[in-house]
């Protein structure tokens, strides 16, 4: 993204265009009030048009994002923001729908190989093909180990190609890490690298490649989108009865550092939602997770949720009570008119005057009756509807 923003400044100098650079991370609503100041002052004395590039936007808080709502609709500033966040959520739906969003995607494996191809041709380290060879035993060399080749084997950038998460700052960290630490080292390798001789040459294997890429955490974020992604993931899994899917979900989750508590809620909803009366005991299982959780806390409570998502995935599955309660809020909003009251021998009469006005009169006490009772619980207007069956749309 700034790369693009630095293409984007060297082409607007050419045009007389101002470019100025802004990091919410470090400016202040004072300083994009200064930068939009000039910019006025530009435009009315000189005619020059202002860019104004504002990195990490969704830093900006919804205040402050709203500063700059006037001045791009007027065109006083174009307003380029770069965020790592989804913009929908992140960023105003005011100003949004004011600009133009563009998606950059992750870098495929193939665009991967083909940056870090380039790296260690900068680097002057040779790539061993899947033919070459090299031996086992490493010999200690001396501590001039730079005067050494460097070797790094084409299989080791591959899986750099794949670990990196189409990440180049990823990719080429590592590659720098895993040259720096073998160099530091000091290892040498012999290696028949030409035909029917060989030499020696600290050579950089697929082990060293995954140790300097050190991915010691999970990519996810708790308040972005791959947050409702995952939940998203795992609610369908266990709908769709895949017991290994709920759990791989379950665990991006827990392992990127998600709220056990939030996990377990979802589940207690999940309970009624879709398994409902097809196993009433799912509802049990969902808030005896939750409290297991509140107990004992991460990473005890894993196991807990873990024995849910599963039972929940092999559970049958009924929306029953969740679209007959849906019917019911339908009927209650195409209602037309007041709704209708509630019938007088369903009422309660708790004084003398509401049994005056016939409050409760004719009700009958089911307990007593022997045989079923035969009784209008619904409104007059709504008799004989079943809301368990499929509304006419």
């Amino acid at each position: 993204q700034t790369t693009l923003a630095h293409i984007i400044a060297n082409s607007s100098k050419k045009n007389g265009t101002r470019f100025v650079t802004l990091s919410a991370t470090s400016a202040k609503t004072n300083d994009v009030r200064d930068v939009i100041s000039q910019a006025q002052n530009e435009k009315r004395l000189f005619k020059r048009k202002t860019i104004l590039f504002i990195d990490e936007i969704h830093r900006f808080n919804k205040s402050q994002q709203d500063t700059f709502l006037p001045h791009v609709e007027c065109g006083t500033v174009t307003l380029i923001g770069a965020t790592t966040e989804n913009p929908s959520f992140q960023v105003n739906a005011a100003l949004l729908s004011r600009c133009r969003v563009i998606v950059l995607e992750k870098l495929s494996v193939e665009a991967m190989e083909t940056i870090l191809m380039r790296a260690v041709r900068s680097l002057g380290v040779q790539v061993l093909g899947q033919g070459d060879q090299h031996g086992s035993s490493a010999t200690g060399s001396s501590s001039k180990s730079s005067e050494f080749p460097v070797y790094i084997e084409e299989k080791a950038l591959n899986t750099l190609a794949y670990l990196c998460d189409g990440d180049a700052r990823t990719g080429l960290n590592g590659l720098q890490l895993a040259v720096q630490a073998r160099l530091a080292v000091g290892k040498t390798t012999p290696l028949n690298i030409t035909k029917g001789g060989s030499a020696d040459g600290i050579l950089i294997t697929e082990e060293h490649v995954k140790e300097g890429l050190q991915r010691s955490h999970i990519l996810y974020d708790r308040a972005g989108e791959e947050h409702y992604n995952c939940i998203s993931a795992l609610h369908k899994s266990m709908r769709g009865s895949d017991e290994n899917a709920s759990l791989y979900w379950l665990a991006r989750m827990l392992e990127g550092g998600e709220d056990p508590l939030y996990v377990a809620r979802r589940l207690v909803r999940f309970a009624s939602e879709d398994i409902g009366l097809a196993d009433p005991l799912a509802l049990t299982q969902a808030v005896a997770a939750y409290q297991g959780c509140h107990f004992i806390g991460m990473p005890e409570c894993e196991v807990i949720l873990a024995q849910c998502v599963v039972y929940f995935a092999r559970a049958p599955k009924s929306i029953e009570v969740y679209r007959a309660y849906s019917n019911v809020k339908e009927c209650l909003r195409m209602h037309a008119g007041p709704l209708p009251p509630v019938p007088l021998h369903l009422r309660n009469a708790p004084t003398r005057l509401m049994k005056n006005l016939g409050y409760g009169k004719g009700y009958k006490y089911n307990p007593m009756y022997k045989e079923p009772v035969e009784q209008d619980y619904l409104p007059e207007e709504l008799k004989g509807t079943d809301f368990f069956k499929e509304q006419k749309t």
